[in-house]
């Protein structure tokens, strides 16, 4: 009954031992989700860009113009190669 009684607490004590040495692991995003973390990330990318376009104290407005341009050619060749792996 003893020997029972220890190898059933032993037990117990290796699986709760052995489960906090390794937690589940995380469910993998599905590919929508890492399209629309992408998505999200190049807007927050090209919002901080035009700020820092707009707001430069020395480029004048052509050099804004230009920039801002080659900004949003960028952007929209990225925002097509994330809708074309949809």
């Amino acid at each position: 009954m003893k020997k029972i009684i220890v190898l059933t607490l032993l037990l117990g004590l290796s699986t709760s031992v052995f489960a906090q040495k390794h937690p589940p692991a995380p469910p993998h995003p599905s590919k929508n989700e890492l399209i629309s973390l992408k998505q999200k990330e190049l807007d927050k990318k090209y919002n901080t860009e035009k700020k820092l376009i707009m707001n430069h104290p020395l480029a004048t407005k052509q050099m804004k113009r230009d920039q801002m341009k080659a900004l949003n050619k960028r952007y929209q060749t990225e925002k097509r190669l994330l809708r074309q792996v949809k």
